[in-house]
């Protein structure tokens, strides 16, 4: 009987110790896991706002697989050919969100339009290529609204000359990427000219609206608004 009973005591001890054994090698093995590096795509160098990147700006950096996020690049080709939207520091991973390659362009749903001289009464001379702006119309028979929602983006802004207005010492793209108010501001009043051109990008029901209502006498008011400055900080409010 004692035999017996001796004989399942060490049947339990071994099962018990052989699950001891395996969850101490599944615990090590999901601990190997997380330390796990994976390499992931940082500068070699500080990369300027506004500065398009090349492959050999770029390296490699170790990182636990733990700590890496799918806005993460892995390969420097990624970055190839794009702009940074803000600055990049020396071995600080490249996120895609800081990445872009045309930012001036439409989206599949726009085209860009320059909008007729005769069609504008006024514009704000503080926008710049890159703003986002609000559209009025008004007239002697028109009444005066806001025809879209949502702020429309400035392509470009030219001068009589066909020069895009911009302060030549600190464009105001790179001011805004920087995240520098105070820069905004200075190239804002430091134009090279006054606005005699505006292109923006606008899907064909905007521009139709437009043409349909200058055409109907109405005269558009083109004005600043802040959410280009906003973007940008909320986008940096939502990566930290």
């Amino acid at each position: 009987m004692n035999r017996k009973r001796n004989t399942a005591i060490s049947l339990a001890a071994a099962v018990l110790s052989g699950v001891l054994v395996y969850s101490i090698y599944v615990v090590q093995l999901r601990h190997v896991q997380e330390q796990e590096m994976v390499r992931v795509v940082v500068p070699k160098r500080f990369i300027a706002a506004g500065e398009r990147i090349a492959a050999e700006d770029l390296t490699y950096m170790p990182l636990s697989r733990s700590a890496v996020n799918e806005a993460m690049l892995l390969q420097p080709q990624e970055a190839d050919g794009w702009e940074a939207v803000v600055p990049l520091g020396v071995d600080e991973p490249v996120l895609k969100w800081k990445l872009d390659r045309y930012r001036l362009m439409p989206n599949r749903s726009e085209s860009t339009f320059q909008i007729p001289r005769s069609y504008v009464l006024s514009v704000s001379n503080g926008i710049r290529a890159g703003d986002r702006v609000m559209v009025y119309v008004t007239g002697e028979n028109t009444a005066s609204v806001r025809l879209f929602d949502e702020p429309v983006t400035v392509a470009s802004v030219k001068s009589s000359n066909n020069v895009e207005v911009d302060n030549a010492d600190q464009s105001n793209l790179m001011s805004l990427a920087d995240n520098d108010k105070e820069r905004m501001y200075a190239s804002r009043r430091d134009a090279n000219a006054m606005i005699d051109y505006v292109n923006l990008n606008l899907t064909e029901e905007q521009w139709m609206r437009i043409d349909e209502q200058c055409k109907g006498g109405g005269k558009l008011v083109i004005a600043y608004s802040p959410t280009s400055f906003d973007a940008v900080q909320d986008g940096r409010s939502e990566e930290q």
